[in-house]
């Protein structure tokens, strides 16, 4: 009687796992839905309203999707270790996120592929709150504080770490405190949930213009990021999985044509005009300060969607070095299999200027 229990046990068990292992096969990220021939593209942009992702929602408000015959989906997700996530289950063929999490991601034995590269500097600031703005005047004196970012494996997370083990300090020396983006960053520092943070426009533009908090650090260009973190650190870009990638050129080449298309048109725009091609939500009802927030942060973008070596190093070196997955293995990343130009330079082929 107890053989035949712990066999139906058993079954239950392996019809459970057979279950489970189909539906994630329907969400395999190697099969891209057509619909009347054309194919329908799920990406996950971390943190929509954000400047550092602007051209997601630039792209499609410009119509270069439709343009390219592709019809593409974008959904929000504040924090980028989330969008991974639902991109490592099948349940989004892409991300715009940092290029950082490519890295990461293979220290974990996971093969995922930068294809555009939007920028080569993160378009990151720390920000202090202005009770702590006279203490608090370099990383130096990050301990003992707690210090925000958007969540724990986040691209903000490996920041911080960095920017704080250059000061000479370990994780053990202060507080990584989970608070989002947006308006949960704001209450954060607001209610001495941190006392410093780091984040993006439009939040700096409005913490700053409010005199809610002041500069600590700007990675916005290029300047402020190699005296942060020592070189280039390309960030925002869109990346998708290895296997996407070989089984779907051409449509990760239709992408690639349409990002190329619309970094060109910001390179060529006022921060004015492309404020106004955003969705006019996004200005939060200021229209004003969500142009100075584009025209702060506007810089970050390298105007032709391509990755430099040197800065995929440098992300490499600072991982390698402050990373705790990437630490054990930085010695075996493979850094060709984390990044690709090829569909950017047959963008550029296609589209002379």
């Amino acid at each position: 009687m107890i053989g035949m229990t712990y066999r139906k046990h058993i079954a239950v068990v392996l019809l459970a796992v057979s279950a489970l292992l189909l539906a994630t096969g329907c969400r395999d990220s190697r099969t891209i839905p057509v619909k009347d021939g054309r194919p329908q593209i799920t990406i996950m942009v971390g943190g929509l309203e954000k400047v550092i992702y602007l051209p997601a929602m630039l792209t499609q408000q410009l119509g270069f999707f439709d343009s390219n015959d592709i019809d593409v989906k974008l959904l929000g997700e504040q924090s980028g270790a989330n969008a991974e996530t639902a991109l490592l289950t099948g349940d989004v063929q892409g991300v715009v996120g940092f290029y950082d999490h490519t890295i990461d991601l293979q220290a974990k034995d996971q093969c995922i592929q930068t294809v555009v590269q939007f920028a080569d500097v993160p378009g990151e600031v720390e920000l202090v709150s202005k009770a702590d703005a006279g203490i608090i005047k370099s990383p130096a004196d990050f301990r003992g504080r707690n210090l925000g970012v958007t969540s724990l494996g986040s691209s903000t997370d490996f920041l911080t770490q960095a920017l704080a083990g250059q000061a000479g300090l370990n994780t053990s020396d202060y507080t990584r405190v989970k608070v989002g983006a947006g308006q949960t960053f704001i209450a954060g520092m607001n209610h001495d949930g941190i006392d410093a943070g780091m984040t993006t426009d439009p939040t700096v533009a409005k913490m700053v213009s409010s005199g809610e908090a002041e500069i600590l650090i700007d990675m916005r260009n290029e300047e402020g990021t190699r005296a942060a973190l020592g070189g280039l650190y390309p960030a925002a870009s869109l990346y998708m999985r290895c296997e996407t990638v070989e089984a779907h050129p051409d449509i990760v080449q239709k992408l690639a044509d349409a990002f190329v298309r619309t970094l060109r048109w910001i390179d060529t725009h006022t921060p004015e005009e492309i404020a106004a091609a955003m969705p006019s939500q996004y200005a939060g009802g200021n229209p004003d300060l969500y142009i100075k927030s584009v025209r702060d942060s506007i810089v970050m973008f390298n105007g032709d969607g391509l990755m430099k070596r040197e800065g995929a190093e440098n992300v490499l070196r600072i991982l390698g070095r402050y990373s705790r997955n990437v630490k054990p293995v930085a010695d075996r990343i493979d850094l060709d299999k984390t990044y690709t130009n090829r569909f950017v330079e047959q963008a550029h082929k296609a589209q002379p200027q």
